[in-house]
């Protein structure tokens, strides 16, 4: 019977936010309470100035502290100065303030904050806190869950500041921008659930934009995703980043993502 109950409460988890667990945007949907998810996230991204590709190395871990609250640290490694290079990091934090749940759907609303720090040169007008800048970035995001089908979409503020000790801000570019994104994932494969340990197959499509507000230059890139999770607990990205348009300089804009994340449940209650 016990075991009964796990299959249950696992398959719910499974069936629930499967399609949600996208790779470059996060839902609204937090990791489980209580719960530590294990990230390593790589991009090789052709660089458009110079021959070569850049590599980016991002391990993080993301606790929930409850089912409405969870945070994150993150690392920042690249292969910039010719050698792998620790840059930086950043702290995050992801608060879920609206939930409603039907049979079949749900939708959920919530609001996140990042701050992030950087020792890199500044390179390019795009603001990226996430492995480039040091800075900040607020918002809020919302979730809708049909079925199968989830949609997801965010905005956001995000501010660059100087990249310390030896790389001020460039004064002629601009420090503040406008980011939002627009997510879908549909689960593919199983058809149908008869344990948590099937392997789960979803396809998304992520659209991820941003304008600089003091002079309105914008881009926008689209990302499409196959993701595998094996086991209810591990999961694999694999992704191509493609500009769609862009009126600002951008250093390495198309490129490739590989994706490893494992969660490990329940840890307060296997530590008693």
């Amino acid at each position: 019977m016990r075991n009964f109950f796990i299959l249950i409460i696992l398959l719910t988890i499974q069936t629930s936010v499967s399609q949600e667990l996208f790779l470059i945007t996060d839902p609204a949907s937090n990791v489980p309470a209580n719960s530590l998810g294990v990230n390593l996230l790589q991009s090789r991204f052709k660089e458009e100035f110079k021959s070569g590709y850049s590599y980016h190395l991002m391990p993080e871990v993301t606790y929930g502290i409850n089912k409405n609250l969870m945070v994150r640290a993150s690392a920042f490694v690249s292969n910039r100065s010719n050698d792998l290079v620790t840059e930086g990091g950043s702290f995050y934090a992801k608060y879920r303030f609206y939930s409603t749940d039907d049979l079949n759907s749900h939708f959920r609303m919530a609001a996140f904050g990042r701050y992030s720090f950087n020792n890199a040169d500044i390179h390019q007008e795009q603001i990226e806190v996430m492995g480039h800048n040091t800075g900040f970035e607020s918002g809020i995001v919302a979730t809708k869950l049909i079925k199968k089908l989830a949609i997801s979409s965010s905005i956001s503020f995000e501010k660059a500041f100087d990249n310390k000790p030896d790389y001020p801000f460039p004064s002629e570019l601009g420090d503040n921008a406008t980011n939002y994104t627009l997510s879908f994932g549909k689960l593919m494969y199983p058809k149908k659930y008869t344990s948590f340990k099937q392997t789960n197959i979803n396809l998304m499509v992520e659209f991820a934009g941003q304008t600089i507000n003091e002079n309105g230059k914008s881009y926008l890139d689209v990302v499409p995703v196959i993701q595998f999770i094996f086991n209810s607990q591990a999961r694999v990205d694999v992704a191509y980043r493609h500009e769609l348009m862009s009126s600002m300089v951008r250093s390495a804009p198309n490129g490739v993502y590989f994706n490893l994340y494992y969660t490990f449940f329940n840890l307060k209650k296997q530590s008693n």
